[in-house]
């Protein structure tokens, strides 16, 4: 499904693109909804009816909130029925079995699972439109009134499979008026293929050491090579993220668009804390405003904010998956975040190297929690993690992907960007054709290329 729908991108993207760009104004956000919605339903055409369903549903209360605006307990009923009819979606298709299989395992019933597959980015979307009529209800801008305008909005297809989040107040302007212009199809093209770049020239290149090794027997590897795996899987996931982010971010700056940026170098953080304001940040954004902000934030008794913070990171956890592993996760964020809150930011603040080699740390023994959903192999990862093994198994490797360990660790600090900015414009321009022809060239040839964050 995921294949097919990047698939229809490559094929039918020039087409539409030359068709948006031609198109009257007033029908661009028609032909945008109607490709958005054919690229939806392109790699699984049963889900298309959810999509319209997403769109009538919050587009009916939205308005029922406005024209209702002072009769607060009707409009906290319609708000109800909108979270109920978003987050029971969502959890019909992400969180179901996982539930059944818990229910069967602790009263030993035999309830059958239901064999559905995951609807391509519901996790982002129905976070949008819930945002929508959320804002809605608080009075922060009107209902959309314009059904083609407002589904153009929830089926957005740059940023609709993986993100960025973006709620309406963030294009709301833009959806109505917005500059479509060569300037920004200049610097959108140049932004995606940045992020293309990331994607398949650095993701999957250092991907695939973290593949090689997780699927080798674990007892049988070294404490060096054990490491050097999930540092190789925490470039993965932000490259294969951010790239994406950044793919999305320049198709929608083609479009008229300014979607908000996603990550800003997070392995640069002196903290947990700090990483999280850095990486993707639209959803810690999304979470912040709309659960723990309601629940006090950071105004409150020191119990209460332990509460707060608990429930933000299990949700944080639980929103990228139904495995314990994700939910443990959470909640090993939430100690080291809590604790940092108490006291230990103003120990961080004040030894610089050692607050970076304590995030590193703390990150790389975290990413092995979110890699790894098997508890038992997890348990055994960590075990080799700090298990004194000095075995030379990882020199082979290490000789291997060294020059890609080089690429990665400098490309995740600004000092590439800011060298790139200086660069002559033209030149600029040569390096982006070649960054793009080795882009097609390594997709055309390799067999490996996974998006990690479609399954969220």
């Amino acid at each position: 499904m995921i294949f097919s729908s990047l698939i229809f991108i490559f094929r039918f993207l020039p087409i539409f693109l030359i068709t948006y760009f031609f198109v009257p104004n007033k029908y661009k956000n028609l032909s945008l909804l109607i490709f958005s919605l054919i690229f939806y339903t392109f790699g699984e055409p049963k889900y298309f009816p959810l999509m319209i369903a997403s769109i009538m549903v919050d587009y009916i209360i939205s308005i029922k909130i406005e024209n209702n605006f002072e009769n607060r307990r009707k409009c906290k009923f319609l708000l109800i029925l909108s979270i109920i009819f978003n987050i029971g979606m969502l959890f019909f298709f992400k969180y179901c079995n996982f539930f059944i299989e818990n229910i069967n395992l602790l009263f030993n019933t035999s309830i059958n699972t239901i064999k559905v597959a995951l609807p391509l980015g519901i996790s982002f979307y129905t976070f949008q439109t819930l945002s929508y009529t959320i804002d809605v209800y608080r009075g922060k801008f009107k209902a959309e009134r314009n059904i083609i305008d407002f589904g153009a909005f929830v089926s957005l297809f740059p940023q609709l499979i993986a993100g960025p989040i973006v709620k309406y107040s963030d294009i709301n302007k833009e959806i109505k008026v917005r500059s479509v212009s060569f300037s920004n199809f200049e610097q959108g093209l140049e932004e995606f293929i940045i992020g293309l770049s990331k994607k398949v020239l650095i993701a999957n290149n250092i991907g695939m050491l973290w593949n090689e090794i997780s699927n080798k027997n674990i007892e049988s590897i070294s404490m060096p090579l054990a490491w050097l795996s999930i540092l190789a899987f925490a470039f993965q996931i932000y490259f294969d993220f951010s790239g994406y982010s950044s793919m999305a971010i320049g198709l929608g700056k083609i479009l008229g668009f300014n979607f908000p940026t996603n990550f800003n170098f997070p392995y640069i953080s002196r903290s947990i804390s700090e990483f999280w304001r850095r990486w993707h940040i639209t959803l810690g954004s999304w979470l912040k405003e709309y659960i723990y902000i309601p629940l006090g934030g950071n105004r409150v008794s020191k119990k209460r904010l332990f509460f707060n913070l608990l429930l933000l990171w299990f949700l944080t956890g639980f929103w990228h998956g139904a495995e314990y592993n994700f939910i443990l996760w959470g909640i090993y964020f939430f100690i080291f975040i809590y604790l940092e809150k108490l006291f230990l930011s103003k120990v961080l603040n004040r030894y610089t190297m050692f607050s970076h080699i304590y995030t590193v740390f703390i990150l790389l023994v975290g990413w092995c929690i979110f890699a790894i959903t098997d508890l038992n192999t997890l348990r055994l990862y960590i075990g080799k993690l700090f298990t004194l093994d000095l075995t030379l198994d990882y020199i082979f490797y290490l000789r291997n992907y060294l020059i890609i360990f080089i690429i990665c660790t400098v490309s995740s600090t600004p000092l590439i960007e800011k060298l790139y900015n200086k660069i002559n414009k033209n030149i600029r321009k040569v390096i982006i054709f070649i960054l793009f022809l080795l882009s097609i060239a390594y997709l055309v040839d390799s067999s490996y290329n996974p998006f990690l964050y479609f399954r969220f």
